[in-house]
């Protein structure tokens, strides 16, 4: 229910989808201008409430605006008791509009009444394969038996015959041109041609025309065991006008066979892929598509059989009984009964199986649209349970009223639709069309200066249509020349929801609406609240702090997202008692450490640069005042603030090993310390001992190449070093030394230097 009150044009979309969801629903409104319990702050949302609470809050009952859901009875005529030769009606209402709210039911009662009398159709379909002879036999004897029994259940009873046996096609007959024609056994002088479906004979009341036919037919036969059943019973179901179905009737199919049945894909075994197209195909009273389309599913065959308002009896020997009793219920109205080995019981079958579906009533719909739903309580003597896609009503009495509660709700609003409601097996049908109220029902005043608007608008269902140049609540701010659009803008954070939902925008400024609690929202666009911080143990911030505009501010002593942790780095002290060794921080006594650095006391980093590769030419110029860095060591490599020169390593430490500016190889070792970029070196000075050697190399080198003996030089293998700069400081005046020995010895070239090089 909302209590009806004004809205200006930049509401927030949240707050008008608010207001709209909670109007189509439940809610009541009443105008704004009489309403005036809302306090400064409060969304306008608020006068949409139940009935009770608007009242509570001093609205008055006669200004309560709540649009009720409606239904109408179109059509509504009266139930019969007896059938007296005209359309009875055992079904009441017959027509109902209902016009209603999103999400709100609305149920209406629908009554049922058997009727007396009720004309009864029995189309008899019969297996005339050849393991059935002996039943034919004694069907043709039972005509007036039949014919009796259906007189007890009504005055206006007819009856029906059909046949059938398989598609006439292998593997399921002998395609024989003899088999054909006479496929029972050779003994067998009665034999009639192979055949699908046959109809016999139409419904008819006449007892003699019924035996004249029955005793006119043979057995036939064929190959496999099970039979063309559903495509007997789908084109007695698709072809009434030739089977003589009534529109007033209980019609009633009696199948008895004793085999199973073909369905949909096996016709695949006789190359049949054209599916069954549940059409009627019969010519000179036989199905003349048996050997073209494929048999019916069972899903087929039950939606023909209900559309038709046709309940099958399955009269089946004791063999194949489970096989129709899991057929039953996929189809449902149907019944099964097990006949004796030559059917002389198949009339008390019948008149048990009729009394058993006709007692039994099923108020169910066809297909509902999109968003609807429907429910069933049954109100009777023998009721099921409420449903939501039929109500049942079992052992109901001819003449016997019962009732069913319908509940109808619409999930969203809708165009106008509608749909049927039936009893399962009865023609009788309750058309049902449904509209939604989306619209507010509001008896608004035509007046485009109403002083509730400030004179510069119009109320429409409490909310103030500002005319052109106004915008506001009440339409108070005249914008003049200025951009409507560039007004809204400026309430919006990066582009987002004006006021992000939780205000409204005045000329260009927020204005926060107020929280359930009371308290403000407050910001430059609303953005924040001390109401929604995290929780610890159900209290705000751990009861250990403030929430400030969505953060925790903890009190003196505790940290942590929500205030839950006491100060304390007990558990973040390494060994040397350092803290998360420096590179991480102790939050919640736990060790919140830099990328790369595992917990849980951020001591190794996997994924780091390998330090012997970063600190490499720091190592070089401060062990050997060579490289890169030479000039601004101490500058450059602060990182390592002790470095010691070593003559050996212990053969347990790990040491690093990498090739100096000049190609040499340099051994050290690093430790890292407290923190992240804090090293000492150990660096082993062997490097110097050998950089005297290559400048002796050098030096000799130099001189055999001016001196021109250049194949004493290439039997000495001497390798001049020319990549080195100290070697290069010798060549550097000797372009043709230099040329020579480059294109001689490549850089990496190992060196094999005789003793005496050196003498």
């Amino acid at each position: 229910m909302l209590c009806q009150r004004n809205n200006f044009i930049y509401n927030s979309l949240t707050l008008l989808l608010l207001t709209a969801v909670l109007m189509l629903f439940y809610c009541s409104f009443t105008p704004l201008e009489i309403c005036d319990y809302i306090k400064k702050g409060e969304q306008e949302a608020v006068r949409c409430d139940t009935r009770a609470q608007l009242i509570a809050r001093g609205c008055s009952e006669g200004e309560i605006v709540s649009p009720k859901n409606n239904e109408t009875v179109v059509k509504d005529n009266p139930l019969s008791v007896t059938f007296e030769q005209q359309e009875p009606v055992q079904l009441r209402p017959q027509e109902i509009k209902l016009k209603v709210r999103p999400g709100l039911p609305t149920t209406f009662s629908v009554s049922f009444r058997r009727v007396e009398g009720y004309p009864v159709d029995l189309y008899y379909l019969m297996d005339l394969s050849y393991s059935m002879a002996d039943d034919l036999q004694n069907v043709k004897e039972l005509g007036q038996d039949l014919f009796a029994a259906l007189k007890g259940i009504t005055e206006h009873g007819q009856i029906g015959f059909g046949s059938f046996v398989d598609k006439t096609v292998l593997p399921f007959t002998n395609t024989n041109k003899e088999k054909l024609q006479k496929p029972c056994d050779n003994d067998e002088h009665q034999c009639q041609p192979a055949f699908g479906y046959r109809h016999v004979l139409s419904l008819t009341s006449k007892e003699a025309e019924f035996r004249t036919k029955v005793s006119q037919q043979y057995i036939s036969g064929n190959l496999d065991s099970p039979e063309g059943s559903l495509d007997a019973m789908m084109q007695a179901a698709v072809c009434g006008d030739k089977i003589g179905w009534r529109n007033s009737s209980t019609r009633l199919i009696v199948l008895t066979t004793d085999a199973g049945f073909h369905m949909a894909g096996d016709g695949k075994l006789a190359s049949i892929l054209e599916p069954n197209d549940e059409q009627c195909h019969l010519e000179n009273q036989l199905y003349v598509k048996s050997n073209e389309m494929d048999y019916p599913s069972v899903g087929q065959l039950a939606t023909q059989l209900e559309r038709n308002n046709i309940q099958p009896i399955f009269a089946v020997t004791k063999e194949v009984e489970r096989v129709y009793t899991q057929l039953k219920k996929m189809i449902p109205k149907s019944e099964v009964g097990v006949l004796s080995a030559d059917s002389r019981n198949v009339v008390d079958l019948i008149e048990s199986a009729y009394r058993r579906l006709s007692s039994k009533v099923t108020l169910t719909h066809d297909n509902l649209p999109e968003n609807v739903r429907v429910t069933y309580k049954p109100i009777c003597k023998h009721g099921g349970p409420a449903g939501d896609t039929e109500g049942v009503c079992d052992n109901v009495a001819v003449r016997e009223e019962i009732y069913f509660n319908v509940t109808v709700t619409a999930d969203e609003c809708m165009k106008e639709t509608a749909f049927i409601i039936r009893p399962r097996g009865i023609k009788d049908t309750l058309k049902v069309t449904i509209s939604t109220i989306c619209e507010c029902q509001c008896n608004d005043p035509v007046d485009n200066s109403h002083p509730y608007c400030n004179g510069t608008g119009q109320v429409i269902c409490g909310t103030c249509r500002c005319n052109p140049g106004f915008v506001g609540q009440t339409c108070g701010c005249s914008i003049g020349d200025r951009d409507e659009r560039a007004l809204k803008a400026s309430c919006q954070r990066d582009g987002g929801t004006i006021c992000e939902g939780r205000g409204d925008c005045v000329c260009g400024r927020c204005v926060c609406h107020a929280m359930p609690g009371g308290a403000n929202y407050y910001g430059e666009y609303c953005e924040c609240d001390d109401e929604h911080c995290e929780k610890y143990q159900n209290q705000l911030c751990g009861g250990n702090g403030k929430c400030r505009c969505g953060e925790c501010k903890c009190n003196a002593g505790y940290e942590g997202s929500a205030c839950q942790c006491k100060k304390s780095d007990e558990q973040c002290r390494t060994d040397d008692n350092t803290v998360c060794f420096g590179r991480g921080v102790c939050k919640c006594n736990q060790c919140e450490c830099n990328d790369g650095y595992q917990p849980p006391y951020c001591e190794t980093c996997i994924g780091c640069p390998d330090s012997c590769q970063t600190k490499r030419k720091c190592i070089e110029c401060l062990g050997f005042g060579t490289g890169p860095f030479a000039k601004n060591c101490t500058e450059a490599c602060k990182s390592i603030f002790t470095h010691n020169m070593v003559s050996s390593f212990p053969q347990t430490k790990k040491t690093c090993q990498q090739k100096d500016s000049e190609g040499c190889w340099m051994r050290f070792k690093l430790e890292q310390q407290l923190g992240v970029d804090n090293y000492t070196a150990e660096i082993l000075e062997s490097r110097g001992e050998l950089m005297k050697k290559y400048r002796r190399n050098a030096k000799y080198c130099t001189s055999l190449l001016q001196k021109k003996i250049y194949e004493q030089m290439v039997s000495l293998s001497i390798f001049c070093c020319c990549r080195m700069s100290r070697v290069a400081k010798h060549l550097r005046h000797n372009w043709w030394l230099h040329r020579w020995c480059g294109s001689h010895w490549p850089p990496d070239t190992v060196t094999h230097q005789r003793p005496d090089l050196h003498e």
